[in-house]
């Protein structure tokens, strides 16, 4: 991405402003752009289906009447719109071998940190070349917008049986982010095709059977959602599904031929791995302690879980990793960690390792909280 300064010449042709903004976002670092018109989605139904379905799990905040009706008309959100861009960067993929396993997409800086900045910047651009002041929104998956219908009617790709958008020439390691704009702009035209033929290889790949025919997914049973998202206690029966996902999860994207073909890795210096995740270990994570864990993810997609989220996470994983060596982390957790979330969920991965009954023994006797004695019973049962 270059810094230079480039400031536009002043345009009255919209043909001519739209490409140079676009060719502006290229500049800035986003790998594609293109417009559309802020018209209602024509995907609104399903979304509304997928929300009384409850397929949005915990995540209530996308059924309130207000969200739902500004999703429904980007006009709601910015009366003077005229026009949206779409732009989209990509961000890998960029996996670091370790026993701990983290989407790719979160290995480097905050995309919501990033994102809103540059977009920012455009904008500033967009006001020198009309002379004026425009009225505008930014987001990046922070509002009220179905953002990859969005993208497919700006000529981006298609939207994929694993709900991601797809481009033709690199894939779906895009992340996405709009600016509503109070300026006519021509749209360019909406990708029509749908290029998943009938490969399901998203689907058959998926642990936890999340994948739903119609290009949506049941959260609830979603490893991204369990790992980010979800506050308590993971599913019993959903655990070992997790496998080593610590946060998020890239499964239906890196069986995806138009990754496998086409996905290349990122050179932007906001998506390189950070020290704490070359590479990411279950150590590491099972090590994180209150008041000192934000220290190596900070401005990282990582604190969204917390601290007692990521611990519990990389409990899980090592469980399923059943590797001796994690028992004393985990005995650790299990007798001394503040979080009942936590201890409960190193219960668990005592039992799944077969190590460590007389430290569960003993935790039982001393434990206060009622859904770690269950967890503990649990473990003990299946080692009994």
């Amino acid at each position: 991405m270059s810094s230079r300064s480039n400031a536009p010449p002043k345009s009255q042709n919209s043909r001519d402003l739209g490409a140079r903004i676009k060719q502006e976002a290229r500049r800035l670092g986003f790998d594609l752009a293109g417009i559309t018109s802020p018209d209602p989605p024509g995907h609104l139904e399903i979304y509304q289906r997928w929300l009384a379905a409850g397929y949005h799990a915990g995540m209530g905040y996308l059924a309130t009447s207000r969200a739902r009706s500004r999703r429904a008309d980007p006009r709601q959100i910015l009366p003077e719109v005229r026009s949206i861009l779409v732009v989209a960067v990509n961000y890998g993929p960029g996996m670091v071998a370790g026993d701990a396993r983290v989407a790719s997409y979160a290995y480097g800086e905050d995309y919501h940190h990033i994102l809103p900045a540059r977009l920012q910047r455009l904008v500033t651009w967009i006001e020198q070349a009309v002379g004026r002041p425009v009225p505008h929104r930014i987001y990046t998956d922070t509002g009220p917008l179905l953002e990859r219908e969005l993208a497919q009617r700006a000529g981006l790709g298609w939207i994929g049986k694993n709900t991601c958008l797809i481009h033709p020439k690199g894939g779906s390691y895009y992340l996405l982010a709009e600016v509503l704009l109070g300026l006519e702009l021509p749209p360019d035209q909406p990708f029509e095709s749908d290029r998943c033929g009938s490969c399901t290889r998203c689907i058959d790949a998926c642990p936890t059977a999340c994948i739903l025919p119609n290009r949506t997914l049941d959260a609830k049973r979603c490893i991204s959602y369990l790992t980010i998202e979800e506050k308590g206690a993971i599913p019993i029966e959903l655990r070992a599904k997790v496998s080593q996902w610590v946060f998020g999860c890239d499964i239906c994207q890196e069986v995806c031929p138009w990754n496998q073909r086409f996905a290349r890795p990122s050179a932007d210096p906001a998506w390189q791995p950070r020290s704490f995740l070359d590479p990411p270990t279950l150590a590491d994570f099972l090590a994180l302690r209150a008041g000192s864990w934000r220290a190596p993810l900070r401005n990282s997609p990582l604190e969204r879980p917390r601290r007692r989220g990521l611990v519990r996470n990389a409990a899980i994983a090592a469980g399923n990793l059943r590797d001796p060596k994690h028992v004393p982390q985990l005995t650790h957790l299990l007798t001394a960690d503040p979080e009942p979330i936590v201890r409960a969920h190193a219960a668990w991965a005592l039992g799944e390792i077969g190590h460590g009954q007389q430290a569960l023994s003993s935790a039982l006797e001393a434990e206060g909280d009622d859904r770690v004695r269950e967890e503990i019973r649990l473990a003990l049962a299946r080692r009994s």
